[in-house]
């Protein structure tokens, strides 16, 4: 080290012939500009040296993971850490005499290196999460608010390390002095702490995954999950507005998610029509014959009853048989046709089943046809349809 500074000091003297006078400012700089050249040729090496032959190294893997890890972004990354570090080592070599200027800029380098670090930090944490988005099993984790937290607690350990620089104290010491204030770190990053509490039981049991389906209506939310993140999860509406709610809401309330009616290949149909209880009554064996002429019921359905049987009974067995030959019915789920207890709004019968739609659209689209069939053919068993009346009815 010491060779290093007499040989650049008698450079100076007696081959640049740089007098005594200004030798203590020209000596600084040019000692600057000599390591500065250092650390720009070891990183103009790293950089069409080392950059290339890892990225056809990664190339040649059939591994993914190494592309992510070893991409361009996380390589510059890493590049801007070459200059601090040289400069810190090359620094004691060439300022023994001042050792004052030496320790000033040596705070720099370790203050720049620590800037630069958590740099790196954060673009390695985000090649870890676009790992975990490529890979079939954790893509659906909601993994995001975990690699924030990650950065966060990165981001807290550098300020330490920053300001342990600045004040010449050890990082401990500096975090010492914090847990006095821990009351009031609690209360700034509440929030990132409860949301990353909340992460890990959404992850660990399975709650949300981006892209599920979900119906909240404290937070009017109902729509599809696109971002779960440390401090909120965003939820696109079906009229395309974005409702954010905390990641902790949906551990301490109650919400309702649609994924698993997608995944069981069925949605179900609950729907009910009401009967006015006067138009019930039993049927006479001519009128049972007709049922049967028109092929609503088969012929041996009732030929053994040994009591009267009711129209109602006739219709929710025909729509039973209905809704199990019905193409779009999951035939693997509950069908089920049943009288509810009677109302002042008329006598409701209850059409249960599941269709093979999942999505809004053609579910809707088949509900509404089930129901119109249902209206329609509760007239040929002699039923009808109980509604209010309203104005045309008494003006007819």
């Amino acid at each position: 080290m010491g060779n290093i500074d007499k040989y650049l000091s008698d450079f100076l003297r007696y081959t640049a012939g740089v007098s005594e006078d200004i030798l203590y400012w020209v000596y600084p700089l040019t000692a600057a500009f000599g390591i500065a050249v250092l650390s720009y040729a070891c990183t103009a090496a790293f950089r069409f040296a080392v950059m290339p032959a890892v990225q056809k190294l990664t190339e040649r893997t059939k591994a993914t993971w190494d592309d992510y890890l070893f991409n361009a972004k996380v390589m510059r990354a890493f590049r801007r850490i070459i200059p601090p570090v040289v400069w810190y080592v090359a620094l004691p070599a060439v300022l023994t005499h001042s050792p004052s200027l030496l320790l000033f800029l040596q705070k720099v380098c370790n203050i720049y290196l620590v800037i630069v670090s958590l740099m790196f930090v954060s673009v390695f944490i985000h090649s870890l999460y676009e790992i975990s988005e490529s890979h079939q099993k954790l893509r659906n984790r909601p993994l995001k608010g975990v690699y924030q937290m990650f950065n966060l607690l990165a981001f807290v350990l550098g300020c330490i390390l920053v300001i342990s620089i600045v004040i010449d104290k050890s990082a401990t010491a500096v975090l010492a002095g914090l847990g006095a204030s821990a009351a009031v770190l609690m209360l700034i990053f509440k929030d990132s702490i409860l949301g990353l509490v909340a992460g890990v039981q959404l992850s660990a049991n399975d709650m949300l995954r981006p892209g599920d389906w979900i119906t909240m209506d404290k937070y009017g939310a109902n729509g599809f999950v696109i971002e779960v993140s440390l401090t909120t999860v965003k939820v696109q509406n079906f009229d395309k507005t974005i409702t954010t709610i905390p990641p902790y809401a949906l551990v301490s309330d109650s919400f309702q998610n649609w994924r698993f009616m997608r995944e069981s290949g069925g949605r179900r149909m609950k729907l009910s029509v009401n009967i006015d209880s006067n138009s019930v009554h039993f049927c006479e064996k001519d009128e049972i014959q007709r049922y049967v002429d028109k092929g609503f019921i088969p012929a041996e359905r009732y030929a053994d009853h040994g009591f009267p049987i009711a129209n109602t009974q006739v219709y929710r067995d025909f729509m039973m048989d209905f809704m199990r030959r019905h193409p779009d019915v999951n035939k693997d789920m509950m069908i089920m046709v049943r009288m509810l207890q009677p109302t002042p709004e008329g006598l409701p019968v209850e059409l249960y089943c599941f269709s093979s739609f999942t999505d809004w659209q053609p579910f809707e689209r088949f509900q509404g046809e089930m129901l119109d069939y249902a209206l329609v053919m509760a007239r040929e068993f002699g039923l009808r349809i109980f509604q209010r009346p309203s104005g045309i009815d008494f003006t007819k």
